[in-house]
Parts: structure tokens; sequence; C-alpha cells
């Protein structure tokens, strides 16, 4: 019986990536590209370049695609089929999966930047490798903005909108503020790096990154605040999602998941506000850094 290879591509903002991998051995990689997006260009041009990076990616594999797995900004809506909250605002409104679908002439599978990171850590990265007993795993980005996603037994799971796991905008505190979601106090506007760089300088009067603000905490006040304010929503964030999904393991990624203290004293935060004496939940930093996105693609074909 032949079996055909993964095909996977990671539609980002400024880059378009795509790999191949072997069904078989999903972590060797057969053959990896990449592109730019120059989304200025429109949504034709968007749809024209995925065809030309997945006929470059069959003629440099040898391999011909039976289906497609693609991360994308934002999501289809289930119940329309129309595409949204993508931060690529030429997609919104458009029938992308079912566009791209009919251009290529074969079946398109979609997930988010966040369900398609948690996924490749499930299938291939860190919880393959620390729990590969996992059935229920959570992925957090944390970085400019919060986002999440959720695989159970390996599939992706989106939901009746397609917003599961969109973790970053339930309510957290009234301190957040207005959203751009048009909600208020999400956890986005509350641990994202700019919220806490808001925060810092709303404080301190100084505006500075969240690498060198970080880099203060032993000597500043302010510096300390805004880290105790980030374990602090982060841990009673995290109890949410542990007391409704009780996962057998979360990962932690983007710029603001680099920080150690998440593992430690973000955790014991969490402890404090979850229904069991004690925490069970494992909490990994990821292993597959920016590949995440276009091995969990590949892995939407699996």
């Amino acid at each position: 019986m032949i079996t055909k290879p993964l095909f996977g591509i990671d539609l980002g903002g400024t880059k378009t990536e795509g790999i191949v991998l072997g069904r078989n051995d999903p972590g060797s990689v057969l053959c990896r590209h990449r592109l730019p997006t120059n989304a200025e260009k429109g949504y034709e041009h968007i749809l024209l370049n995925i065809k030309n990076l997945l006929k470059f990616l069959e003629e440099e594999s040898g391999q011909k695609a039976g289906s497609l797995g693609i991360c994308t900004p934002g999501t289809a809506d289930p119940v329309t089929g129309l595409h949204k909250n993508s931060n690529t605002t030429c997609l919104n409104g458009k029938r992308f999966q079912a566009d791209l679908s009919d251009l290529l002439k074969m079946p398109v599978y979609m997930a988010n930047d966040a369900n398609c990171f948690v996924l490749a850590e499930a299938s291939l990265g860190t919880v393959k490798e620390k729990a590969p007993e996992a059935k229920v795993v959570f992925g957090i980005i944390m970085g400019t903005g919060v986002g999440g996603g959720l695989v159970v037994n390996g599939q992706v799971i989106n939901g009746r909108h397609g917003i599961g796991g969109e973790w970053g905008h339930n309510f957290l505190d009234e301190s957040g503020g207005p959203c751009y979601c048009g909600k208020t106090g999400c956890v986005e506007k509350i641990i994202s790096g700019p919220a806490l760089e808001a925060f810092y300088a709303q404080r301190s009067g100084k505006k500075l990154p969240l690498t060198e603000i970080l880099q203060l905490t032993e000597s500043e006040r302010y510096a300390k605040d805004t880290l105790d304010r980030l374990i602090h929503f982060f841990g009673k964030a995290v109890a949410v999602l542990i007391n409704i999904l009780d996962p057998d393991a979360i990962v932690i990624g983007g710029g603001v998941g680099n920080i150690d203290l998440l593992y430690s004293e973000g955790r014991k935060e969490a402890e404090k506000y979850i229904f069991n004496p004690k925490l069970e939940t494992l909490f990994l930093k990821p292993a597959l850094g920016d590949s995440a996105g276009v091995f969990g693609a590949a892995m939407l074909n699996a």
C-alpha cells in the first residue's frame, strides 16, 4: 500500500513556509521551503502563492500531495465557511479554505497558529518526548498576543464556532481595560508582552521592552510589580483552564512563555485556584520553536 507523505503550509504575516513529512515517520523532513507572503498584494496573490509553493514542494520532494494542511492566522467559521479573526485582514470574510481547496483540487485541512502549535508539540515535540501517554494537551502562546489551542487524542478541537482554545479572550480582570475584540479585561490585555510593558510604563513613567523590564526586577519596585502581576494573573487564568479541561500537559510558547518563573512560581500560583488539593498537570517548554506551525499544519493530514 502506497501512503502519501504529509504536506503542510504555515501562512504567516511575512513568510509562507511549506514542508513535506514522511507519513510513516512524521519526524523526517523530505522537503522544506519558504516564500515571502506579500499580504499587501491581496487575497488572490496569497492563494496563488500557496499554489506555487505546493507545486515547488511536490517537484522538490518527488511526491504528489493528496491533501494539504495549512496553518493560518484566524480561522474558518464552521457555520458560514468565511474566514474571521485574522490579522492578515484580506482573508477575513472570504471563503479561504473552500477557495484554496477548489484552486488546488484537493482537500484542505485548516487550523490557526495556536492549534497547529499544540498539535505539533503533542505529536512530535515536547509532549511526545516527556508525556507520550498524554491524551488532553493545551497549548498556550504568550507574546504580542495571547492565544491557545486544544488537542484531545491527537485531534484539534475547533468547536461549534471555530474558537476552541481561545483562552486569550476569556475575562480575567477589569484592570486590563478594553480589548480590540470588544470585551474588557481579557487575559491578553493583562499578561501579553505589550500589556505588561504598558503596566510598567504607567507606573514607572518609562517605556521599556519586557526583556529589559525583567532585568530590573531585583533592583526596581516597578519591574518587580510587573513580574508579580504576570505570575499572579497567569496562575489565575491557567487555573480556569485546568478546572474546565483538566489537561495532562500544558505547553507554553511565545516570547513571554520563555520566562522560567512561569514553570515554577506560575505553576504554584495556579495550584492555589484549582479544584483539587494537588496540581499534577505538566507545564512544558516547547521543543519545536518557530517550526511548530508548519509541522502542525502537516500533521492536520495525519
